[in-house]
């Protein structure tokens, strides 16, 4: 693992809403806003561009937990951006915050973790998960 990144470190990352991005579920859309699961998707993503530049060929990152306080909604069409920051990195372990906006109004807010493993020892995890 590279040791590249300290506390307050940044990352940023843009998209559009889709409408596959709607909250829904078993076919039925429940809201046409930003559904609290596609956010969590996104956030998870942004925070992973730190794990993607600290794993060395033969690591992984995996995901330990991941809160999200959803704020207000977002729109089909509008630009979200997702902002993350290093809160702490212990070991092999990265611990970040995110918020989330549309222009300077807050959608959502929260801290992700990731533990960055050899591959060799996620693959014996998911083989003694499948048993």
């Amino acid at each position: 693992m590279k040791a590249i990144f300290k506390p307050g470190d940044k990352k940023q990352y843009r998209r559009t809403i889709e409408s596959a991005d709607k909250a829904s579920f078993h076919n039925h859309t429940v809201h046409p806003v930003y559904a609290t699961f596609s956010l969590a998707r996104d956030a998870e993503w942004t925070t992973r561009q730190f794990v993607l530049e600290m794993i060395e060929p033969d690591e992984e990152g995996i995901g330990t937990f991941l809160t999200v306080e959803h704020k207000s909604p977002a729109f089909v069409g509008e630009e979200i951006i997702f902002t993350a920051w290093v809160d702490h990195i212990d070991g092999n372990e990265l611990t970040c915050f995110f918020e989330a906006r549309v222009g300077s109004r807050l959608i959502a807010m929260g801290r992700t973790g990731q533990k960055i493993l050899r591959k060799e020892k996620l693959e014996r995890i998911f083989q003694r998960s499948e048993e």
